[in-house]
C-alpha cells in the first residue's frame, strides 16, 4: 500500500504522545500517594520501634492525616473526572435500517483501507466530517455491536467491538455532493479509525476528555459557599493536568491525522481532489442560507423543514449567477448522495429543527413554533415579517407621540398607518423660511424638537402618555408645540462638547451617551426612533421567552410519525443557543429592517408587489416576478442622513403612494 512508511511514522508519533499523556496521568497519581507512601513507611518504622519518640509519634499522625485527606481528595478528583459528561456534538443518529446505502458505503471504505469500521454514522448541521468518541456511559447506550463484518473478497473477517467511534457526516455534503464525491471525502475520515483503535491513544483520548469535562462540571455556577471552594479546587488540578497535557494531545491528534491521510491516499485520491472544491462551495452556501433564509424565518417562530434542499437550491442559483462555477452544475445530473437515505425528507426535516435550536434558541415544539415548507415561505415569513415589523414600527411611533400628516388627516379613506407618516417624521428639515423653528441636522437620542408644520396652528398639542412603560426619557412629544411642563429634565440629558462641524443644538445631542455606537451615523429622530424599537424588540422577546417557558405543543409531523430527531441525551437545552448565528443587531440595523419593511408593505398593497425569496439574498420584493433593486441605499439615505429624496424617487418610478394606508398584522 501506498504511502506505508508516512502512515507507519504518522501511527508512531502519535502513539508516542500518547504515552506521555498517560505519563502526565502517571505522575499525578504518584503524587497523590506521595503522602500515603510516607504515612506507611512512618507506621512500619514506628511498628518497629526502629523510630520510636514523641517527635516521631507527632510525624506519624500528621502524616497520616495529610495522606487520608490527599487520597480522598485524588479519589474525588478521579471520581469527577470518570463520570463527567463529556461534550458531544449535537447530532441526528441515522439508524441502519434508515440508510443500508449509506451503511454499506462506509463498511466497504474502511475495509478496503483495513480499519475497522465505525459503529454509527450521524448528522449534524455543519459543512465537516470527522470521528466522535461517544463510549462514556453518559452519551446513551452504544449500537448493538457487530460479531463480525463481511469478508473482503480474497481477505478474511475481522471481529469488530462496539467501542469503533462515531461517524459524524455534515448534512450539506450529503445532499450538494454526489456519492463518488461524498466516498472520496469520507475516506481520511473513516481512515482514522485505525489509529484510533489504539489502546493506548484511546486511554489518552479518554484521560483529556475527562479532564476537559470535570472542568466544565466545575465551571457551574454554585451558591453553596463549601461547593465552590470545592469547585475551584477541582478546576485548578484539572486546568494544570491539562495544561501538562496540551501539547502532547495536539501532537497526538497530528500524528492521528498524519496517519489517516496516508493511508486514504490508496482510495479515490484524485477525485478527492476535486471533491474538495465541493466542500468549499457547501460552506459558503450553508452560511449564506443560514444567514439571509433560515434567520428572518426563526426570528418568525417557523423553522424550514427542508434546509439541506436548500442548499442545493442555493449553490445551484449561484452556478447559474457565478460564471467560475457554471462547471458545478454540470455535476447535478450524477447521483446525490442523499440517495442512500431511505427516507431523505425526514432526516432533513430533523437536521432542519436541530439547526433552529443550536443557532436560534428555538424549542422543540410550541404553539409559536412550527415548520414552514420553501413553498410557503414568501408569505409565512416575507410577508408576515414586513408586516409585524411595519406594525411594530407604527406603534413606537406612537408610543413617542408621533401624529399623522396634515395629508393623512384629511384625506378620506386613510385612517390607517401610512409610509409617508413616517417618511415625514425621519425627513430632516433644511434651515430656511418654513422650517420649524429650533430644528437641527444631527443628534442624539435626546428631547425632539417640534416636526414639520404640516399640523395647523390650530390643531391641540399631542403628547404621549407620561406613564407608558414604552415612552423613552425626553421623547413625550414630537409634534406640535412642546409644553415646557412636560419636557424631560434638563440634567436627563449629558450633551457632549461642541467640535468643530458640529451644528447640533445642546438638547439635540444623545442622552445617553453610551449608546452613540449603537446608534451613531442616524439623525436625532432616527436614533430616538431606533431605541424606541430596539425597547420594544427586548420586551417582545422577554414576553416570548416567558410564554413559552413550560408550554406544552403537540408534537412535530416528523416526531409523531417516529422519524429521526436530535440526540437530546448529548446536549442540554438550558444552554440554547449553543451557537448563536450573529450578534445582536444594533439600533441602526434595527431601524433600517423596520424602515426597509413599511416600504416593502406599501409597494404591496399599493403597487403590486409580491413577496419572494432569493436564495442567496433571503427576502425579496417582486415586481412583475422580478427582483426589485436599488432600495437599499435609498433606505440608508434616509437613515443616516435624514434625505427621503432618493426613496421618493426611487417610490415613485414604480408606482408606489406613500400616502396610502397599508395592512399590518
Amino acid at each position: 500500500m501506498t504511502g506505508t512508511g508516512g502512515e507507519e511514522m504518522g501511527a508512531q508519533a502519535a502513539r508516542s504522545r500518547a504515552l506521555a499523556v498517560l505519563r502526565v496521568r502517571s505522575r499525578a497519581l504518584a503524587v497523590a500517594l506521595l503522602p500515603a507512601a510516607v504515612a506507611v513507611v512512618l507506621l512500619v518504622g514506628g511498628a518497629t520501634g526502629r523510630l520510636p519518640g514523641t517527635g516521631w509519634d507527632a510525624a506519624r499522625w500528621a502524616v497520616s492525616v495529610l495522606a487520608v485527606l490527599v487520597l480522598l481528595a485524588a479519589a474525588a478528583v478521579a471520581l469527577v473526572v470518570a463520570r463527567a459528561r463529556p461534550a458531544a456534538t449535537p447530532t441526528v443518529t441515522i439508524a441502519e435500517e434508515s440508510a443500508p446505502d449509506l451503511y454499506r458505503m462506509v463498511r466497504d471504505l474502511a475495509d478496503r483501507l483495513d480499519v475497522p469500521a465505525p459503529s454509527a454514522i450521524a448528522l449534524t448541521p455543519d459543512c465537516d466530517s470527522w470521528l466522535e468518541d461517544r463510549t462514556h456511559p453518559a452519551h446513551g447506550p452504544p449500537p448493538a455491536p457487530r460479531r463480525t463484518d463481511p469478508a473482503v473478497p480474497g481477505g478474511h473477517a475481522r471481529p469488530r467491538g462496539a467501542a469503533a467511534p462515531v461517524l459524524v457526516i455534515g448534512s450539506p455534503f450529503l445532499w450538494w455532493m454526489r456519492v463518488g464525491e461524498l466516498r472520496a471525502v469520507l475516506a481520511p475520515v473513516v481512515a482514522g479509525t485505525g489509529p484510533s483503535a489504539h489502546p493506548d491513544i484511546a486511554a489518552a483520548r479518554r484521560f483529556i476528555r475527562g479532564l476537559d469535562a470535570a472542568v466544565a462540571v466545575a465551571s457551574a455556577g454554585r451558591r453553596n459557599p463549601l461547593s465552590r471552594a470545592a469547585c475551584a479546587g477541582l478546576a485548578r488540578v484539572c486546568r494544570l493536568l491539562l495544561r501538562g497535557c496540551r501539547v502532547h494531545a495536539a501532537q497526538m491528534e497530528r500524528g492521528v491525522a498524519s496517519a489517516a491521510a496516508e493511508r486514504a491516499q490508496a482510495v479515490d485520491y484524485g477525485l478527492r481532489i476535486a471533491a474538495q472544491e465541493q466542500v468549499g462551495l457547501a460552506y459558503a452556501g450553508w452560511d449564506r442560507l443560514l444567514t439571509r433564509v433560515a434567520l428572518p424565518a426563526w426570528r418568525m417562530g417557523r423553522w424550514p423543514s427542508r434546509l439541506d434542499v436548500g442548499v442545493v437550491a442555493a449553490l445551484t442559483e449561484l452556478s447559474r449567477r457565478d460564471r467560475l462555477a457554471e462547471g458545478f452544475a454540470s455535476r447535478l445530473g450524477e447521483r446525490p448522495a442523499c440517495d442512500l437515505l431511505e427516507e431523505p425528507g425526514a432526516m432533513d426535516e430533523a437536521v432542519s429543527l436541530l439547526t433552529a435550536r443550536l443557532f436560534h434558541g428555538g424549542p422543540e415544539t410550541g404553539p409559536d413554533w412550527s415548520p414552514v415548507d420553501w413553498d410557503e415561505y414568501p408569505e409565512e415569513v416575507v410577508d408576515r415579517t414586513w408586516r409585524t415589523d411595519a406594525a411594530r414600527l407604527h406603534r413606537v411611533l406612537d408610543t413617542l407621540g408621533v401624529r399623522r400628516t396634515a395629508e393623512e388627516d384629511t384625506a378620506p379613506g386613510t385612517e390607517g398607518p401610512t409610509l409617508a407618516r413616517v417618511l415625514d417624521h425621519l425627513t430632516v428639515p433644511t434651515d430656511g423660511p418654513g422650517a420649524a423653528p429650533g430644528m437641527a441636522s444631527a443628534g442624539g437620542p435626546g428631547t425632539l424638537p417640534s416636526t414639520t408644520p404640516a399640523v395647523g396652528p390650530g390643531a391641540p398639542p399631542h403628547t404621549a402618555p407620561t406613564d407608558d412603560p414604552g415612552t423613552l426619557p425626553g421623547t413625550a412629544s414630537t409634534d406640535g408645540p412642546i409644553d415646557p411642563s412636560r419636557t424631560a429634565p434638563a440634567p436627563q440629558a449629558t450633551p457632549h462638547p461642541p467640535t468643530d462641524g458640529d451644528t447640533s443644538a445642546p438638547g439635540d445631542t444623545p442622552a445617553h451617551p453610551e449608546d452613540d455606537d449603537d446608534l451613531g451615523g442616524t439623525t436625532t429622530r432616527g436614533a430616538a426612533l431606533a431605541a424606541g424599537l430596539s425597547a420594544q424588540l427586548a420586551r417582545e422577546e422577554a414576553a416570548a421567552q416567558r410564554t413559552g417557558a413550560g408550554t406544552a405543543a403537540p408534537a412535530t409531523p416528523a416526531a409523531t410519525a417516529g422519524a429521526a430527531g436530535p440526540d437530546a441525551a448529548l446536549w442540554d437545552d438550558g444552554a440554547l443557543p449553543l451557537l448563536p448565528l450573529q450578534p445582536p443587531r444594533s439600533g441602526r440595523e434595527i431601524l433600517t429592517a423596520h424602515i426597509t419593511a413599511m416600504v416593502c408593505c406599501a409597494a404591496m398593497d399599493t403597487a403590486g408587489a409580491t413577496p419572494g425569496l432569493d436564495w442567496l439574498d433571503g427576502p425579496s420584493l417582486l415586481f412583475d416576478g422580478a427582483r426589485a433593486a436599488d432600495l437599499a441605499p435609498s433606505v440608508l439615505s434616509l437613515v443616516e442622513t435624514g434625505d427621503p429624496g432618493p426613496l421618493r424617487h426611487w417610490m415613485t418610478e414604480l408606482g408606489i403612494r406613500p400616502e396610502k394606508p397599508v395592512r399590518l398584522v
